[in-house]
């Protein structure tokens, strides 16, 4: 297939493929067109051709899969808890840095000259303030390849989004900044990936509602969601862009425990390159190789 070509990488934080049961408020979602409830034994239906692979988070270690090592396998193609022994939690650690310094998708991008690769999420400035600060693997996977972080004026030019892509928390910290529809948020992550070869956004309230065992929060926000990701794949060119969805661990699919789970997470695929994708992955070792291959085609 010839013709422009770009990827959009829609991370979404503890995510898995859990059971048809009361403690999975996926469960309660309308499965059929749902882009992210999908579980064990059964293969719900996605919308706009979107096919699904059951993807391997816990990478041979034992353990519960985590978030620092979880994302930057996802971030690197590296087998990031089998190169440290162990899954880390939290924010990455030296060795984890090492890993992403070296090998973010961003950088191997860059060097390989496949393309402009950008990050849509926007920061606060006290991001760029506080100290000591936390860095999560994709903001170290961004930094790694010097690229510059979008700002809040940028999601007020409708250039950037919020990890909450409806702006309701940062409207309670105080900011002056309106409310997005699903659609305005599904517009400004397309308009990306019209400017850019390779977009990442990052989602992760999924991952905090989950250690929250909020049921109720949990089954309006997964519907929202869900919205925006099927205004997303109205507007991307999906004849021209590679949509994939993944995450780094399970949680929010089984409230019954406050813990992430060993499922397997759900790597959802869409447009351009979906047929191609579909036979690389079946860990999170594979989507940056994924990602690589695509744009070199």
């Amino acid at each position: 297939m010839k013709g422009k070509k770009s990827i959009l990488l829609f991370f979404v934080d503890g995510l898995g493929i859990g059971e048809q049961k009361d403690s999975n408020p996926l469960a309660y979602l309308n499965k059929k067109a749902c882009p992210l409830a999908y579980f064990r034994d059964y293969i719900t239906e996605t919308i706009e051709n979107g096919v699904m692979v059951p993807t391997d988070a816990c990478l041979g270690v034992e353990g519960r899969p985590q978030s620092a090592s979880g994302q930057t396998t996802i971030l690197t193609g590296i087998n990031a808890p089998q190169k440290i022994g162990y899954h880390k939690n939290g924010f990455p650690n030296e060795a984890l840095k090492k890993i992403i310094d070296e090998n973010s998708v961003f950088l191997q991008i860059k060097k390989a000259n496949l393309g402009k690769a950008t990050f849509a999420n926007a920061y606060t400035p006290q991001f760029f303030t506080t100290k000591p600060r936390w860095k999560s693997a994709t903001t170290l996977a961004v930094e790694a390849a010097g690229i510059e972080f979008r700002k809040l004026q940028d999601l007020l030019a409708g250039k950037a989004l919020y990890h909450d892509f409806t702006n309701q928390t940062l409207r309670n910290k105080g900011f002056d900044i309106p409310l997005f529809t699903t659609s305005q948020a599904a517009e400004i992550l397309a308009r990306l990936t019209r400017s850019y070869d390779f977009v990442l956004y990052e989602h992760f309230i999924t991952d905090k509602i989950g250690h929250a065992q909020d049921f109720a929060l949990a089954t309006k926000h997964l519907e929202k969601l869900a919205e925006l990701l099927r205004e997303l794949l109205k507007k991307v060119n999906l004849e021209e862009t590679t949509v994939i969805l993944t995450s780094d661990h399970g949680n929010i699919e089984d409230l019954s425990t406050r813990n992430h789970t060993t499922n397997k997470v759900p790597t959802v695929i869409w447009g351009r390159e979906k047929d191609f994708a579909v036979n690389m992955i079946k860990s999170l070792t594979d989507i940056t190789p994924t990602i690589l291959k695509i744009l070199e085609i």
